[in-house]
């Protein structure tokens, strides 16, 4: 009998909980997806009548609140390839884990010769990436991640490679119940308190709510009064 099985946590654990993000089932008629053109590239095939044209997209897919999915798509006139492209986006779609409006911890995405490294960041500093990238995290729901092309500049495997990270990211819940332990005792009180409360949210499909600008006054406090210099 190993730890965990001594500590109860297989059998207090349903199986479907370890299984990844993406394999639970994600019903698409339900979310308010936002599609982008990433790419879109012409591609001409010569045959002995001359040459024919056909064109290719590249769609991401989103509803900017951890569910984001990429498609490719092939026709022979620009609004079909389009159309084929979010068809396969919307069959690609997963679920990604987040920390707030950045991702729990640092990850590296490979496809092919393809790599990318995302790490999470501070509210304020952004999505530090390309083009590409930043359309993906945006719908998403990530808002401050830094990245970094470590391979091959092909943009279809960039994105690949990105997705392939941002699929392979998992909730700290199930992180910490893998290694056996509890989550304060990972990231400390605090932390797991923020944490377990991003995760009801997440559950739930709402967004996270904005923190108040520095200079916003709370409504239940009242503002300072003046004070009023004695009469002489």
């Amino acid at each position: 009998m190993n730890d965990m099985e001594a500590t109860g946590l297989i059998d207090e654990t349903p199986s479907e909980v370890f299984a990844p993000i993406e394999e639970k089932g994600i019903d698409i008629s339900k979310l308010n997806l936002t599609e982008e053109v990433i790419q879109l590239n012409r591609v001409a095939k010569v045959v002995k009548g001359g040459r024919r044209f056909s064109f290719s997209a590249l769609v991401v897919v989103g509803d900017k609140n951890g569910h984001v999915g990429i498609g490719f798509g092939k026709a022979n006139e620009v609004p079909e390839s389009i159309q084929k492209g979010i068809l396969n986006a919307k069959k690609n779609i997963i679920r990604v884990a987040r920390c707030g409006t950045t991702i729990p911890y640092a990850v590296i995405g490979e496809f092919s010769a393809a790599r990318v490294m995302l790490r999470p960041a501070t509210d304020g500093t952004g999505l530090i990436a390309g083009p590409a990238v930043r359309t993906v995290l945006e719908l998403a729901g990530i808002h401050n991640v830094l990245t970094k092309r470590l391979g091959s500049s092909n943009v279809i495997n960039i994105l690949k490679a990105v997705f392939e990270g941002l699929r392979s990211l998992q909730d700290s819940e199930v992180v910490a119940r893998l290694r056996g332990k509890n989550l304060e005792d990972l990231v400390g009180a605090n932390r797991a308190k923020a944490l377990r409360e991003n995760s009801l949210v997440y559950q739930q499909g709402a967004a996270i709510p904005a923190k108040p600008a520095a200079d916003e006054q709370p409504a239940d406090v009242a503002a300072p009064q003046e004070e009023i210099a004695p009469e002489a």
